[in-house]
């Protein structure tokens, strides 16, 4: 059976600090329609820092056009 497409959408977080992206989270994107901010622990920096939801698209909830 086929899994039913949610209003979630799987988002990219990158840590302000260092640039890296180590979470990925699901986002509700009718009710919080604003960039996630979070803080979590960033394991180059070896402490928490805030991590902000990235602008690029993960593509994974998305259908893609067959060619």
């Amino acid at each position: 059976m086929a899994k039913k497409q949610g209003k979630r959408k799987l988002v990219g977080m990158v840590s302000e600090e260092s640039g890296h992206r180590h979470y990925y989270t699901p986002k509700n994107t009718i009710n919080t329609p604003d960039k996630l901010q979070l803080r979590k622990y960033d394991p180059v920096l070896r402490k928490h820092v805030l991590y902000v939801e990235t602008k690029k698209s993960l593509g994974r909830n998305e259908v893609k056009k067959k060619k």
